[in-house]
């Protein structure tokens, strides 16, 4: 009996351990399960306000230096996919980027962060805008805990390097995935 009791005792210490364990993760008080016209891309016949959504994250792991944020859209009909948002060299003290901060002329991104260029051509947030007609895209929003302080990259970088320096440097990551359409007009 006391073998017993000693038995599962140990088993639930290292099932809580085991399981029970902060993770690292992404949430969003302003995206849900779906992008709204609040996040839609303004161009290329879409007409959303562009704002980037707010994000904050928890439970970075050790030895976390820096973070970097990548929006995705892996349906985009491109053969490659596209690249709506990167932000990297964001501090390791910072766990959240406030509503718009994406938009690169306000300022509003953690001092010493970088928004590097998008497939859209230019720095900052590039929202949904899906080819009409096209269903669902799925825009996964990740965020990365890094090994070092800075990716030494600029604003003017390709999304295909960042992903490389953060591949390279990635400790942890953490993503949600909003869904978005356009029918037909």
């Amino acid at each position: 009996m006391k073998h017993t009791t000693l038995f599962l005792l140990l088993f639930v210490l290292i099932v809580t351990s085991t399981f029970g364990q902060n993770t690292f993760t992404l949430t969003s008080k302003d995206l849900g399960g779906q992008a709204s016209t609040t996040q839609e891309f303004n161009g290329f016949g879409c007409t959303g306000k562009n704002e980037s959504p707010q994000l904050s994250w928890s439970n970075a792991p050790e030895g976390t230096k820096s973070f970097a944020i990548t929006m995705y859209d892996p349906d985009a009909p491109t053969g490659s996919g596209w690249w709506h948002w990167i932000v990297f060299d964001i501090p390791a003290n910072v766990s959240e980027l406030v509503s718009n901060a994406g938009n690169a002329s306000l300022n509003l991104i953690p001092k010493g962060s970088i928004q590097s260029i998008t497939d859209y051509g230019s720095a900052g947030y590039g929202g949904p805008c899906p080819p009409e007609g096209h269903g669902f895209h799925q825009y996964i929003i990740t965020v990365y805990a890094l090994k070092t302080d800075s990716l030494e990259l600029t604003k003017d970088t390709n999304p295909a390097v960042v992903g490389y320096y953060i591949w390279n440097n990635m400790l942890a990551k953490a993503s949600i995935v909003a869904y978005y359409k356009r029918e037909k007009k």
